[in-house]
């Protein structure tokens, strides 16, 4: 899965909630056991909610998280409280961030991306402990976001990279700006790092 090869990016048509939920299905349907990392954010607990129905075996899948805040599970802010509400009955694994921990390769990463081009909780300025490796890191936006002002744990880019596919969903018109911006090489944004050079395939998944 680790293999150095050019990156390859292609924008999905369609590229709503429906099509990613179908790219999903197809990941969770596949033979085998599966690992699969998710975004924080409101965007996966609506694409679940579309596969609720669906007979997916899940047993079959281990998820992760890309990154989430250093809060209490009980916290509002928690984005594993918010993905094991919609799966915690499931029958999947769940494996929880934890700092300094090496990461095994995965089949899916999905990424979103914020306005500022950060992706997991890499930030274009930030406050990082390094780790060889992939690995689960520490970061601290710098400046802290006012609606999530939080310390967080995130994939670094190798564990974010160490996968067959990524998937990048993302909405509205400003951000598809940004992307093309970072496609052009833009390198202001970390986005750009996974669109670019060597990693494993890219699909954009971008509505309005």
């Amino acid at each position: 899965m680790t293999e150095l090869v050019p990156v390859m990016v292609q924008w999905a048509d369609p590229g709503d909630a429906c099509a990613v939920a179908d790219h999903i299905a197809r990941v969770v349907s596949a033979p085998g056991h599966k690992r699969i990392a998710f975004t924080g954010g409101s965007t996966p607990i609506r694409v679940l909610a579309l596969l609720k129905d669906r007979p997916l075996d899940w047993r079959s899948v281990t998820i992760a998280l890309t990154d989430d805040r250093r809060v209490p599970d009980d916290h509002p802010a928690s984005n594993f409280a918010k993905i094991h509400a919609a799966l915690g009955t499931s029958g999947a694994t769940f494996e929880r961030l934890e700092e300094g921990a090496e990461v095994a390769p995965f089949d899916l990463v999905w990424l979103g991306m914020g306005e500022d081009g950060h992706v997991a909780s890499l930030f274009p300025e930030m406050q990082a402990h390094v780790r060889p490796g992939p690995a689960v890191i520490a970061t601290t936006p710098i400046p802290l976001p006012p609606e999530a002002p939080f310390d967080r744990l995130t994939l670094n880019a190798k564990a974010l990279k160490a996968t067959r596919e990524i998937i990048l969903v993302v909405t509205g018109h400003s951000k598809k700006a940004l992307l093309e911006s970072a496609l052009g090489g833009n390198d202001r944004y970390p986005v750009t790092e996974f669109l670019h050079g060597y990693g494993p395939p890219v699909t954009i998944y971008w509505s309005e």
